[in-house]
């Protein structure tokens, strides 16, 4: 009896210890035992494309984990990324619950032996303060940071250098808010390139990557934009880590240098000589073009506004006319207007309007203007502040704007060039627009690109400079300013083309399939011995300065 005694309570303790452990674990309160691991801190919608992505990153590892931490229920975060991503490939996710500025809950992730920690921002108005008492929690709790890289996210650019501070030397910190306006600026101007962007972030296509090339030492960029067959060149990494994009093709590339490449991976990018393959017969001179001014307009405003106006300015010649039609009155849409940098280059109107009504989008003639963008509109007040607060309820009033642009496209039988913004990608799947068209869906594009430099920390530098404009861009050009219309000839021959006018050529669009999805006629980094038939209605992108 004795015996039995001792037996059943050694039992009944066996049982309390595994239900408490099975519990602790349910809770998402132990500590991940991983290294070279990635940490994904915080949770909102932008949780799903910055897994998706990690995912795709992984592909090629057997055993990557990657570790959430949020103030969520553990069942509950396992339950909604299963839904939205349920193939997890080689890569095991592990959810954890609890705050993100309490040093003592960090510690349950292990960010001190992570290969990179990406520091989501959360989306409400005091969104950046909790980005950087996240950063704060991340140095307390890692007194030596090791090699790991921290990315993270802040809405307003004001707030950018403050969590730049507190992330360290080991950080890097995207403003969204700066980055969509250029983007949409970028866009507006040049139709298609929101395509280009696409395929350039995400890890499903071509991507940039940094190569070692040692037999290309001495040599100039010039030459080496003609060294690799299956790999597009566009710049070289520095020994002090520094990105120069599309140097002079005189530049010698020195023994420390790496060569920046597009590709479809860094193990493909294997230098093989494709000078034979130029037609010189082919290549043709650009006839100058006057600059010329234009007509925008921009239907709707939100905190962004003011940036893209600024962002134009910087863009487009004097004389160039901008008209901003939003919600607000008379009195409250100047005083939110003026609280911005006028523009020297652009004359601004401001219009009280609701853009979602058919008849003020007609009597605007929209077809009549050069570029149309289209933002989220929460209206103005005089000190700027957003009257509709309701993330889905400014994406709902764009999907009905779109709606009513489209019925205009059809009813006059015109094109509007138009360049829409919106913050669920989701949202842009129901888009009443024609196929191909230009998006700039914000949520989605701050987690490729944070995904992108957590796997490659120098490429900060190279979408810094390629989002800035008065640094080397991307473009579309016309493909007659290259090669002659209509013969078929390889794209050597349009690299070498690009080579005499100080470009990279990186890839071109097809007019024929800017319809057909899923590339809309876009290709980047074709081979350069492949042979393409360009007309005169085709582009050419390349990398050049504004």
């Amino acid at each position: 009896m004795i015996a039995l005694l001792f037996v059943s309570t050694l039992v009944s303790l066996i049982t309390t210890g595994i239900n408490q452990r099975i519990m602790e674990l349910r809770l998402g309160h132990s500590t991940v035992l991983e290294a070279r691991h990635t940490v994904v801190l915080g949770w909102s919608d932008q949780i799903f494309p910055v897994t998706a992505e990690l995912v795709t990153a992984n592909c090629n590892q057997p055993r990557a984990v990657v570790a959430v931490l949020a103030p969520k229920d553990k069942v509950e975060m396992e339950e909604e990324i299963d839904a939205r991503i349920p193939d997890t490939g080689t890569t095991t996710i592990v959810c954890r619950s609890g705050c993100t500025t309490d040093p003592a809950v960090l510690a349950r992730v292990s960010p001190q032996t992570a290969k990179a920690v990406l520091v989501l921002p959360p989306g409400a108005d005091d969104g950046d303060t909790h980005v950087v008492k996240t950063l704060l929690a991340l140095n307390a709790v890692a007194a030596e940071p090791g090699d790991a890289i921290v990315v993270a996210a802040v809405q307003h650019a004001h707030n950018r250098v403050t969590a730049q501070l507190a992330a360290g030397p080991r950080g890097r910190v995207l403003a969204i808010d700066d980055i969509v306006a250029r983007l949409l600026v970028q866009t507006a101007r040049q139709p298609g390139l929101s395509l280009v962007y696409q395929e350039l972030l995400d890890f499903e296509g071509v991507e940039f990557y940094t190569v070692a090339a040692p037999t290309l030492t001495g040599c100039t960029f010039g030459e080496a934009l003609l060294s690799f067959t299956t790999s597009t060149v566009v710049g070289l990494l520095r020994e002090n880590a520094t990105v120069a994009l599309n140097p002079d093709p005189a530049t010698t590339i020195a023994s420390s240098d790496q060569i920046v490449v597009i590709a479809e991976d860094d193990g493909t990018a294997v230098v093989a000589d494709a000078a034979s393959c130029i037609d010189e017969e082919a290549i043709a001179t650009a006839v100058p073009r006057t600059p010329t001014t234009e007509r925008l307009l921009l239907l709707g405003w939100n905190r962004r506004a003011p940036l893209i106006v600024e962002q134009l300015a910087t863009y487009v010649r004097a004389g160039t006319t901008l008209d901003i039609v939003a919600l607000g009155d008379n009195a409250t849409m100047p005083s939110a207007y003026d609280a911005t940098v006028a523009p020297q280059h652009l004359d601004v109107t401001m219009h009280c309007a609701d853009t979602t009504d058919p008849r003020v989008l007609t009597r605007l003639n929209v077809p009549s203007y050069d570029s149309v963008i289209v933002i989220g509109d929460a209206g103005c007040t005089p000190t700027g502040a957003p009257v509709l607060t309701q993330v889905t309820e400014a994406d709902d009033r764009t999907l009905v704007t779109l709606l009513h642009l489209r019925s205009i496209e059809e009813t006059t039988r015109q094109t509007i060039s138009l360049t829409t913004e919106m913050t669920d990608d989701r949202n842009r799947l129901l888009a009443p627009v024609r196929a191909g068209a230009d998006f700039i869906v914000s949520g989605r594009l701050i987690s490729l690109l944070m995904t992108q430099i957590s796997e490659n920390p120098s490429l900060a530098d190279l979408f810094g400079e390629l989002f800035n404009a008065e640094g080397s861009g991307l473009y579309l050009k016309p493909a007659a300013d290259y090669v002659h219309p209509g013969s078929k000839t390889t794209f050597a021959t349009v690299v070498a083309s690009a080579r005499r006018r100080h470009e990279c050529a990186v890839g071109y669009r097809l007019c024929s399939q800017a319809a057909t999805s899923p590339t809309y006629g876009v290709r980047i980094n074709p081979d350069k011995r492949q042979r393409v038939r360009f007309t005169a209605d085709d582009w050419v992108i390349v990398l050049a300065g504004n």
